[in-house]
């Protein structure tokens, strides 16, 4: 499995081409970012938050929140620089909270004094349809809630009547991923066909015992809802260089949590990123399984593109090796109380999904298997 000489993303994620010097396209993205005028793009932001500005009260745009740091810088943008008045809509999955993410979701509300919705799937629905994307063709068990983030966010500005949507970073441009576009898109209108939680047909569901009254969650609104709404998703991290470390730090400014002293989590490297739930962070080990990388493969791209961290090449390797196959216990037991799964079982499904071109050894017996040939690009 080859890996980017600069962030050791592997190629095996959808999207992520090497060039001729072994480089992703997100590292070579990142090094264009001196040439972009941010100034001149915040212009444009504050032009739009003028367009948009409501003279009667009402809120002037919706922020799609988790009360992780990125809220936290979302929200400080659009309320604090810009003084406009969001409603911030959330997304809650049914596993248990992190006492940080418990504090950062409400004191985000706090902080900012923003009013916040929050939607929660129908208990028994998410248990179902978590269970039929993990064992179904998807091998993708919090396919669920990652749609319902896409589409709920989108629901309500039509139902509110709040066009203006402000999303965080892109992440295909900036972590390397499926584009449609050569140049970096401030519209944020392809999240409704990208491939965070790319579409299923109804019958999927349906299939597996679920109705259709069920699946409201999960809908995007038509082409012809969204145009006649007049809607405007936008992506921040088109007007502002996007850090998550930058992020986290301003989130601390506003009494933002993180893990130390709550949570050592295995296989992951850092302890302010993804900390709202327990069972939810499956899906990474789900990613190893099927692309041969994890969590921690994801933090080292991070850290090796950003300006706060002196990480070597060797060392990111060591951190991968060591780190990213690993999956914490408490995440296995909190996501198989919830989607009701033995032990055994669990790992019958894993076993099932295991690339086969990446893995040679089983997951179902000892230790669990590392990817074949990594590295195979790496002296």
């Amino acid at each position: 499995m080859r890996r980017c000489h600069e962030c050791l993303m592997a190629e095996s994620k959808p999207g992520v081409e090497l060039d001729e010097d072994g480089v992703c396209p997100a590292c070579r993205r990142a090094a264009d970012r001196s040439g972009v005028d941010y100034d001149d793009r915040f212009n444009q932001l504050e032009a739009l938050a003028e367009k948009y500005r409501r003279k009667d009260g009402q809120y002037d745009c919706i922020i799609p929140v988790s009360g992780g740091k990125d809220s936290y810088y979302q929200t400080h943008v659009m309320a604090e620089e810009l003084e406009m008045n969001p409603l911030l809509v959330a997304v809650k999955d049914s596993y248990s909270r992190t006492a940080a993410g418990e504090h950062n979701i409400r004191n985000l509300r706090e902080q900012f004094n923003c009013d916040l919705i929050t939607v929660e799937m129908g208990i028994e629905t998410e248990r179902k349809m978590t269970r039929a994307a993990f064992e179904g063709e998807l091998g993708y068990p919090i396919w669920a809630t990652e749609r319902a983030i896409q589409c709920v966010p989108l629901q309500m500005a039509i139902n509110f009547d709040i066009p203006f949507i402000i999303y965080g970073e892109n992440v295909s441009w900036e972590y390397g991923g499926v584009l449609e576009a050569d140049e970096e898109p401030y519209s944020a209108m392809s999240m409704v066909e990208n491939n965070v939680a790319e579409p299923v047909e109804m019958e999927y569901w349906l299939d597996y015992g679920l109705s259709a009254e069920e699946l409201n969650m999960i809908e995007y609104p038509s082409i012809d809802e969204i145009e006649s709404s007049q809607l405007e998703p936008v992506f921040l991290s088109y007007f502002q260089p996007w850090d998550g470390y930058d992020n986290y730090q301003l989130a601390k400014r506003y009494g933002f949590r993180d893990l130390s002293g709550e949570w050592d989590r295995a296989g992951y490297i850092d302890d302010f990123d993804q900390i709202d739930t327990i069972g939810y962070l499956i899906n990474y080990f789900l990613k190893y399984v099927k692309l041969g990388f994890g969590r921690t493969t994801d933090v080292v791209g991070y850290w090796r593109r950003s300006d706060h961290f002196d990480l070597s090449r060797s060392e990111a390797r060591a951190l991968i090796e060591a780190n990213d196959h690993k999956l914490d216990q408490t995440i296995l037991d909190d996501f198989l109380e919830f989607a009701g799964y033995t032990d055994r079982e669990f790992w019958e499904i894993v076993e099932e999904h295991k690339n086969d071109e990446l893995f040679e050894g089983s997951f179902l017996s000892g230790p669990i298997p590392k990817p074949e040939n990594d590295f195979e690009n790496f002296d």
